[in-house]
């Protein structure tokens, strides 16, 4: 029998991320649980402690079990393997940290309710990222995101966010964290290729590859990101000093960076970036270590979203 309403699934596995939001989602979970009761939908609940076990028990159900992924852009990254090329469709409910990818769908944070109703849109294929790290701490991995990455000053902030004072969440962790990481500012050398065509080659405090516009809670990094364009975007800033680029946050946070003489920035299939020594890195908003040489291309329409 179908579904009475478009876009809503059968079944639903609520993949409960327990550390998501420091700790939001769990301690939201039994109203979320109370209205997935009221509203009838048939679910089952995935609460693990690491995304890889979250991910081997979704993996494990039939693909016409939907997801509902609780929790903010690391929880849905973790799930994506179940999601692309299955046909398995996805429902984000946005208790995260940053929860940028759901800003990019204009879902509202920590509205549960809001993210619900919308299951009874028409699904909606968006793009991802399939990244391979070709030379770093997880050199051979290969990821799939649905937001984006950042090397350099990105993934030296998202550092810093573990030490940030446990008050502050959302943007005002990620503004804390970006101040407090300008003091250690330091630039490496990168090459930045897309399709084959040389974007930057210099000094860089950051690289970013996005197929969503935000990151941080509320940076709008890419401003002219469309994750249904088949397209992914790159920026790259030049050798800047401390103050510019204090300036150039600034501008990011109303995304009227592009454009200026410092910030390079295009958008295409594929990109590689290579830099001069081992670099932090950011795989949506989550640690990896180091690299320095690194891959991206994007997939096209290949994650059916359920309350886009």
């Amino acid at each position: 029998m179908d579904s009475p309403l478009p876009g809503t699934a059968r079944r639903y596995a609520v993949v409960l991320n327990p550390h998501a939001g420091g700790g939001l989602a769990l301690r939201r979970w039994p109203e979320l649980e109370q209205e997935l009761r009221r509203r009838a939908l048939a679910f089952e609940l995935i609460r693990e402690a690491t995304g890889s076990a979250a991910l081997a028990r979704l993996q494990a159900l039939p693909p016409e079990v939907a997801v509902l992924a609780v929790g903010g852009d690391g929880t849905v990254g973790a799930l994506l393997p179940a999601l692309v090329g299955t046909g398995r469709a996805l429902g984000i409910v946005p208790l995260g940290t940053g929860n940028d990818f759901a800003g990019l769908l204009r879902l509202p944070p920590n509205d549960f309710g809001a993210a619900l109703d919308r299951l009874a849109h028409q699904p909606r294929l968006v793009d991802a990222l399939d990244v391979q790290i070709q030379a770093g701490d997880e050199v051979g991995q290969r990821f799939v995101l649905l937001n984006g990455l950042g090397m350099g000053f990105d993934a030296q902030v998202a550092a810093t966010m573990t030490r940030a004072p446990a008050r502050l969440q959302g943007f005002g962790r990620y503004l804390w964290s970006a101040v407090a990481t300008l003091r250690e500012l330091s630039l490496g050398t990168v090459t930045v290729t897309v399709d084959g065509v040389r974007l930057h080659h210099g000094p860089s405090a950051l690289v970013a590859v996005m197929n969503g516009t935000r990151y941080g809670g509320g940076f709008q990094i890419s401003p002219l990101s469309d994750a249904q364009d088949g397209r992914l975007n790159v920026l790259a800033s030049g050798p800047v000093t401390r103050l510019q680029l204090l300036g150039l946050m600034a501008r990011v946070l109303r995304g009227a960076h592009l454009g200026h003489p410092l910030v390079h920035h295009r958008a295409g299939r594929e990109v590689e970036v290579v830099w001069n020594r081992p670099t932090d890195l950011h795989l949506d908003g989550d640690l990896h270590g180091q690299v320095t040489r690194l891959s991206t291309r994007v997939l096209p329409e290949a994650v059916r979203l359920l309350n886009a």
